[in-house]
């Protein structure tokens, strides 16, 4: 674990302590790994204001896989075959594998697990404004797979190449996972669509309420964001807010035609010139609404969140008493 400390400590060596006593320098060679491409690793010497906004991004996105669980667990006991139950149950246990490589990924910047998870108890912490919209129906899971997961696998892929090295390698794994439920999500649809119009209409009411909050779910425009700039000239970002949601327009209005869905949006046209998509305007006052914490299912969602948090005391409880206990062990066999 690196330490953002200048001063000199008793015992330091002088080659060290030349290189502590040398922030210009230590600036210079973070400056050059990121203008180089290379990877920041725990070890390494990185400016305050970087490993602060490494916390903060790495922080919430875990904290959205965690919270993200549950406008889908609340659907598993309720599935219609026992296929779709044992699909979304092993998803939701995904997302919580996701949040846990992402807290062991912000602890190598020197932020515990319980630092972490009482910023996100006490409100001090956001996640992504996407979880905090009801799940009203059962096509509301397909959608989350399709539009919420889709979303979230254009942000994420580019942070594979993220500079901090432990981000971009535990984003591998979980862009692999996210990928396989994008297309859970689309195949669920697929088949709600062929069936009856009521499910046809059932699957078109979910795009409508949750087409919006997916493209609010990116971020800021570009010209509003206080944090993207930074960001990718750390490389901790590789594609400004409003590309990734170009992106993800560009590559959702064909799945929709092959869904046989309409995007609820009458301003979304082909641009010939750009080649690109138009859409309309995003209603930003919204999102800001959801994210300072007065959307549809916030207070559910954190209340939730923290009572399993409470609950569970018990088991970290246990495991601290065994491990204790093993220590005791090994000293007394040592002795």
């Amino acid at each position: 674990m690196y330490t953002q400390s200048l001063d000199v400590p008793d015992g330091t060596t002088p080659a060290l302590a030349a290189v502590v006593a040398a922030p210009d320098a230590l600036q210079t060679r973070f400056d050059e790994k990121i203008d180089a491409d290379q990877k920041i690793e725990p070890q390494d010497w990185m400016p305050e204001a970087y490993r602060r906004t490494l916390v903060r991004q790495i922080s919430q996105h875990a904290h959205s896989e965690i919270i993200g669980m549950q406008p889908e667990g609340n659907w598993i006991s309720r599935a219609p075959s026992l296929k779709r139950k044992a699909i979304l149950l092993a998803k939701v246990q995904d997302e919580g594998g996701h949040g846990l490589y992402l807290y062991s990924a912000a602890e190598t910047l020197g932020t515990s697990r319980d630092q972490l998870l009482d910023a996100l108890h006490t409100g001090k912490a956001k996640y992504s404004s996407i979880f905090n919209y009801p799940t009203l129906l059962w096509a509301d899971v397909g959608v989350i797979g399709w539009l919420v997961d889709g979303a979230a696998i254009m942000n994420q892929v580019p942070i594979c190449r993220c500079s901090y090295g432990p981000y971009a390698r535990a984003m591998i794994r979980i862009c692999k996972e996210e990928s396989f439920h994008q297309r859970q999500g689309f195949e669920s649809l697929m088949v709600q669509m062929r069936g009856t119009p009521e499910q046809r209409a059932m699957v078109q009411d979910a795009v409508n309420r949750w087409w919006w909050p997916v493209l609010a779910m990116f971020g800021p425009p570009d010209a509003a964001s206080t944090n993207s700039a930074q960001g990718m000239r750390w490389g901790i970002k590789r594609l400004s807010n409003d590309e990734l949601r170009q992106k993800f327009v560009d590559a959702t209005v064909p799945q929709a035609a092959i869904l046989g869905v309409t995007l609820p949006d009458p301003d979304l046209k082909w641009n010939e010139e750009r080649q690109q998509h138009d859409y309309g305007a995003i209603d930003w006052d919204e999102f800001w609404e959801v994210v300072n914490g007065n959307g549809p299912c916030n207070k559910e969602r954190l209340a939730n969140r923290v009572k399993a948090h409470d609950d569970g005391q018990w088991v970290r409880d246990a495991a601290q008493a065994y491990a204790a206990k093993q220590r005791a062990r090994a000293l007394k066999e040592a002795a």
